[in-house]
């Protein structure tokens, strides 16, 4: 199946749902999963580099933009137990299925929305941006995500994106040094690197409005 069917309203893909187990640590997920949904029947490589690089404070507020089933969301949701974390994606399948997930790992500090990007969280400021971005959405699609990240991060936020190295990983990296002023591949392997990027510091703001 192509990976466009991820970044569309409604998969066309006949439904055949099917549940997995995820360990990070000591915590043990069961995620279902669903044709039609980034990534049906198990954790990729990318998402497993993505989670090991990850470094989230216990009461940060996250953002997984394009959450698929919800995989990296609700680990962090898990990992951050006195933040919130929103989960975004486009594919209505998806934010079915986050939403299942989600209550599924008794995971209560999470928001799932549906919608384009950052349209459904306009206006809110997050302490972390995690992604697994639609590569083959298109190189539009993958861009508005590095270049929205900014606006979307409060001072010293930071900006966490996973791309396989085939397919453009090291042009991802360059165009995120552009949008923020500076980035760092902290991670490499199975095909895939891990890039982070913080949002310059200033005085604190409100948040959220």
């Amino acid at each position: 199946m192509s990976g466009e069917h991820y970044f569309s309203k409604r998969p066309a893909a006949p439904s055949r749902a099917q549940t997995f187990v995820f360990e990070d640590g000591a915590r043990r997920f069961v995620f279902a999963s669903d044709r039609g949904v980034f990534a049906h029947g198990g954790v990729d490589r990318g998402t497993r580099l993505l989670l090991d690089a990850l470094r989230i404070e216990p009461a940060a507020d996250v953002l997984d933009v394009g959450c698929g089933l919800g995989i990296v969301g609700i680990v962090c949701a898990a990992r951050a137990r006195r933040g919130l974390t929103v989960l975004v994606d486009v594919n209505e399948r998806a934010a079915a299925l986050a939403t299942d997930n989600a209550r599924r790992n008794r995971c209560g500090n999470v928001e799932v929305r549906l919608g384009s990007l950052y349209e459904p969280v306009a206006g809110r400021r997050f302490d972390v941006i995690a992604t697994n971005p639609p590569i083959r959405a298109g190189r539009a699609v993958v861009r508005a995500i590095i270049d929205g990240a900014m606006s979307h991060l409060v001072p010293g936020g930071r900006f966490y994106l996973v791309a396989r190295t085939a397919q453009g990983a090291k042009t991802l990296g360059a165009l995120i040094g552009e949008a923020f002023g500076d980035v760092e591949e902290i991670e490499r392997g199975g095909g895939f690197r891990v890039y982070r990027a913080t949002a310059p510091s200033k005085p604190a703001a409100p948040r959220n409005g």
